[in-house]
């Protein structure tokens, strides 16, 4: 039996990953600067760039069957 992850669900963990992670980028940009400007930028910046590097790394090991249990 052959285990398949669909596109949808990868984007799904992406977005949802994505929302998590970003708050956290803006949230230590914003202690550390003490701007909400400024983290808030960054937080655009990265939410942009690291969507796409996320799902093109889940679809990466969605092909590797590596502890998969069937």
């Amino acid at each position: 039996m052959v285990r398949m992850v669909s596109r949808r669900r990868s984007l799904a963990k992406t977005f949802t990953w994505r929302a998590i992670a970003t708050l956290t980028t803006i949230t230590l940009v914003y202690v550390f600067t003490g701007e909400i400007t400024i983290a808030v930028e960054v937080g655009l910046v990265e939410v942009f760039a690291k969507i796409f590097i996320y799902y093109l790394h889940e679809r990466a090991w969605a092909q590797i069957q590596w502890g998969v249990i069937e």
